[in-house]
């Protein structure tokens, strides 16, 4: 009996880890990691991208420097009095993590709800017209003539990104408590984080390409490392105090020249079955 549980437990183990191999194979192999340094290169050689972001700075950084200083007065000590009985020393540590990841992701609800969404809006049709992906923002927003790639964008014609859910928050609640696991709990509270990032990055681009909810599903679990991994990078840079609305925008680049590529074919995720052909075969069969 022994036995049997022990090489059922080797043969799930070896399963998970040939999954993850699987997983982190597809992400290295995509380069979604590299498009948020990416846009962050992108940002800084296309002054036109500069303009959302500018319209925006004053507002949102006076909200991350509210939002964050408060977070660390009011909860900082009484997290780390929780975590030093399981992180011990690196408790002090672990604790600045988790409240930047608070004070993130409370800014980020707030800004990108009340803020941002416009000015986020320009920056990714923008970038995709700045990378000649007019025929795919065309579908979205009338787009005049001229060199100028935010100048182009006229009015819109489909409803920008989806507003934020109470899910996403009860979610994110829901894994606060695995920062209570020593150093590898509040990387994996980081790493889900990021898997859920990543499954929004392209929102925008789906809503362009008019892939319905199944289409979208279908596209993010097939590529669910790629965009797990993009994700946990962004994630990582808007956690930067202070700083962390410049990551919004340029991470918000290198979602829309992934996005790009993938339109150009000029990424690994490109290649395969798109999701409309697999829709429209599974109707013929």
């Amino acid at each position: 009996m022994a036995n049997r549980v022990q090489a059922k437990a080797q043969e799930i183990a070896r399963e998970d880890y040939d999954k993850a191999k699987a997983v982190l194979s597809a992400s290295v192999k995509s380069g979604s990691y590299l498009y948020p340094f990416r846009g962050i290169l992108y940002f800084f050689t296309h002054k036109a991208l500069w303009r959302p972001f500018l319209s925006r700075l004053l507002p949102t950084i006076g909200l991350a420097v509210g939002v964050t200083t408060t977070m660390f007065f009011f909860t900082y000590l009484p997290q780390l009095g929780i975590l030093v009985f399981v992180d011990g020393p690196l408790a002090v540590l672990t604790t600045v993590l988790l409240v930047l990841n608070e004070s993130s992701t409370i800014v980020n609800i707030l800004a990108r709800n009340y803020l941002l969404e416009d000015a986020i809006l320009d920056t990714f049709d923008g970038t995709l017209v700045a990378r000649n992906a007019t025929g795919v923002v065309s579908e979205g927003r009338q787009l005049q003539s001229g060199s100028d790639p935010i100048a182009r964008l006229g009015k819109i014609l489909k409803n920008p990104f989806s507003k934020f859910t109470p899910k996403a928050l009860i979610r994110y609640v829901m894994y606060l408590p695995l920062n209570f696991i020593p150093v590898v709990g509040t990387i994996i509270f980081i790493t889900l984080q990021g898997r859920t990032r990543g499954k929004s990055v392209h929102g925008r681009y789906f809503q362009l390409k008019n892939w319905s909810s199944s289409q979208q599903r279908d596209w993010l679990q097939q590529h669910n490392g790629p965009y797990t991994t993009f994700g946990t990078v962004a994630t990582l840079l808007e956690m930067i105090p202070l700083i962390s609305t410049f990551f919004v925008f340029t991470n918000t680049i290198g979602a829309a020249l992934w996005a790009a590529d993938i339109e150009q074919k000029n990424t690994d995720m490109a290649v395969g079955t798109a999701p409309n052909l697999r829709e429209a075969a599974k109707k013929a069969e």
